[in-house]
């Protein structure tokens, strides 16, 4: 018996027409050359596509690239401020820092400490000590009083020349024992006025014309020691006085002594007194 599938199929195409087989050939051959056509149209295409893209570019190379989203702007920054010309002028945000170098002038410094001046003042050391003068004497803190040669100098009918030249420093001191008094007043003066005032303290004894006939102001000694020293010694109104005057450098010592101090004794108190104004001054 049959298989029913194939008796089917007979049935389904017994009474069909087929065409030739040339006709059927024929068929098949035009329908490979339609999909030969097809294929041949579609990659032509996309050969031309892909030139016409590269001409583009190669006849415009600069082409701008994509819009960029405008940047956030921040509300803290200042607007630019438009000149009077119309150009705009940034305005910066913020002040630039204060510069940290070092003055024009002044030399930088690793650390040391500033160099002060040198002190124009007299230094005790400078002053004559209780060490110096003979036993028996005792420091008084009262200097006052009318002791010094300028004050003699009253006595003189003609002006006499003033030794406060150029003074920039002084001190005093004053000693005392049970026969004497000693008052000693050291003072500095700039440049070269030390050696001025003591040519000074000779025009005023020497050139001093006194009221009373019986008195006498005079010049002592000299070269006593230090760099110039002279005694001066004076006879008004029947008291007598000695004066001291010892130069060392800037510094010049004046001394007031009550009893009749000779040259000798002078020199000896010159030279105390020219050791201890080394300690104030550099010309030593």
């Amino acid at each position: 018996m049959p298989d029913p599938i194939f008796s089917d199929l007979y049935q389904d195409t017994e009474h069909l027409i087929w065409a030739p087989t040339e006709q059927v050939r024929s068929r098949g051959r035009r329908r490979s050359r339609r999909n030969r056509v097809a294929a041949a149209l579609t990659a032509a295409v996309a050969v031309g596509v892909v030139a016409s893209g590269v001409v583009a570019l190669a006849r415009h190379p600069d082409a701008a690239p994509p819009p960029v989203p405008p940047a956030t702007v921040d509300a803290t920054t200042p607007a630019p401020t438009p000149s009077p010309s119309g150009s705009t002028v940034s305005t910066p945000s913020a002040e630039p820092e204060p510069s940290r170098t070092t003055p024009s002038g002044a030399p930088a410094t690793s650390g040391s400490p500033p160099v002060r001046p040198p002190s124009r003042a007299i230094p005790v050391a400078a002053m004559l000590q209780l060490a110096d003068l003979p036993d028996g004497f005792t420091m008084r803190t009262d200097v006052d009083g009318d002791w010094s040669l300028e004050f003699i100098s009253q006595f003189c009918v003609n002006e006499s020349p003033s030794l406060d030249v150029r003074q920039v420093a002084s001190r005093s001191a004053a000693f005392d024992s049970p026969s004497d008094r000693l008052v000693e007043r050291v003072t500095r003066h700039s440049g070269t006025s030390a050696a001025t005032v003591m040519q000074r303290v000779r025009q005023l004894v020497t050139g001093c014309e006194l009221m009373a006939s019986g008195d006498s102001l005079s010049i002592l000694a000299e070269s006593l020691g230090g760099d110039d020293a002279v005694l001066v010694g004076s006879e008004i109104g029947g008291t007598s006085n000695r004066w001291i005057f010892v130069r060392q450098g800037d510094l010049v010592a004046q001394m007031r002594l009550d009893h009749q101090t000779t040259p000798a004794e002078a020199r000896g108190t010159v030279r105390s007194v020219a050791s201890r104004l080394c300690a104030g001054t550099d010309a030593c």
